[in-house]
């Protein structure tokens, strides 16, 4: 089946090559090809992406583990489509981390797809977004996996994060003097995650958000969802950013992320709330990065028909995370993590974790080639403390 779809891929290329106007090999960072239509009408880039990744875990009362996998593989294809005002986002994931996470509802077609989007700015400030793509959760999972500061994300999003959805969210900024702006967004998903293909169990996923921007926007346009302050800020740049996250009915132990919570007589609903606060600060190299999650249910606790627990709970509890580094002049960065996550053990039965990280990454073109390394230290009450190392190579054309 991948070689298929990289077949496929190959193919359209090939045809639009001939009908093309302008084809470029972009400069390294930018896309494998930038394609203009022969009318100026359309445009596409391409662009290919991996992480390779090695781990080494050691677990008190428990041997050492090591694994050397393809932690991201991705082909990303983006550009505008009969006018500038309207854009578009696909990007398939091929390695096998990129593609788990199977259910019934999404086992009889492969979970290729991480995002495909339509993007309109149809009134002034205002987009509308339509398809497959992050929700406006935390921040920390919206920058990118391959603009991120350190290996990979935090506990906190693993735990809390509301990740990909289907839907739509409507989208606008503006000013409130020459350097503040504020951004708002509201979205309304299916509610089950990302490639869902048969039913809609439950009800919808609702989320607003909204980010204020004291100083003005960052440097890069997208500053404020990119680890490390490569673009070493002139003058401070804060952005801080609420999102409310409420998902009606819900059939999954972390929203719609998680596991379903099955009963002998179908799934088990209830509403879950997410409440995310975080913030981005950056200044001549230096970057501070902090969050804050809180989740909710209504009835955390999955019941059978006569009132017995399944043994599935609704993951709820509070999280919080803050990171920071330093960027040195020869794009060389230290950077530390602490992160704290105490899901209610009354009701999940899971005790509360502390992970402190350091890692040291080398910058070699930005995020488009880096390699990182990073060491954590994982704390556990009453239960196994464990080390971890990682080095990962990062290339993005």
């Amino acid at each position: 089946m991948k070689t298929k779809i990289i077949h496929v891929v190959i193919a359209c290329l090939a045809i639009t090559s001939f009908q093309a106007q302008e084809i470029k090999a972009s400069k390294f960072g930018k896309g494998l090809l930038n394609i203009v239509g022969e009318d100026s009408t359309w445009t596409m880039k391409l662009g290919l992406r991996m992480q390779l990744l090695g781990t080494s875990t050691w677990e008190e009362n428990a041997s050492n583990e090591t694994s050397f996998l393809a932690r991201r593989a991705r082909l990303k294809f983006d550009g505008f489509a009969f006018s500038p005002k309207l854009k578009y986002k696909i990007e398939l994931g091929l390695s096998n981390r990129d593609q788990s996470g199977a259910s019934e509802f999404t086992h009889n077609a492969p979970r290729y797809i991480l995002d495909a989007m339509l993007k309109w700015n149809f009134y002034e400030n205002f987009e509308i977004w339509f398809g497959q793509g992050k929700l406006p959760g935390n921040r920390e999972r919206v920058i990118s996996s391959g603009d991120l500061q350190q290996v990979d994300r935090s506990l906190l999003n693993s735990r809390f994060t509301i990740d990909r959805d289907f839907g739509f969210q409507l989208r606008h900024h503006f000013n409130l003097t020459n350097t503040f702006v504020v951004k708002e967004i509201f979205s309304l998903a299916q509610g089950e995650g990302r490639n869902v293909t048969t039913g809609n169990l439950g009800g919808y996923q609702y989320t607003g958000r909204i980010e204020l921007l004291p100083m003005g926007n960052f440097s890069n346009s997208k500053g404020d969802y990119k680890g490390a302050d490569l673009k070493r800020e002139k003058t401070p740049k804060l952005a801080i950013g609420v999102s409310y996250d409420h998902n009606s009915n819900a059939v999954k132990t972390r929203s719609n992320q998680g596991s379903y919570m099955i009963t002998d007589t179908g799934f088990f609903e209830t509403n879950i709330n997410t409440f995310f606060v975080d913030a981005m600060f950056k200044y001549n190299g230096f970057s501070l990065m902090a969050e804050y999650a809180d989740r909710d249910a209504e009835d955390p606790y999955a019941k059978n028909s006569d009132g017995s627990l399944t043994g599935d709970e609704v993951q709820v509890g509070k999280g919080f995370n803050i990171q920071t580094g330093y960027l040195f002049p020869s794009n060389w960065e230290i950077s530390g993590r602490y992160t704290s996550v105490n899901l209610d053990k009354t009701i999940t039965g899971k005790n509360p974790e502390k992970q402190y990280t350091f890692g040291i990454s080398k910058y070699l073109v930005g995020h488009k080639l880096k390699v990182q390394t990073d060491i954590s230290h994982l704390e556990v009450t009453n239960g196994n403390n464990e080390l971890m190392y990682r080095l990962q190579f990062d290339i993005h054309f």
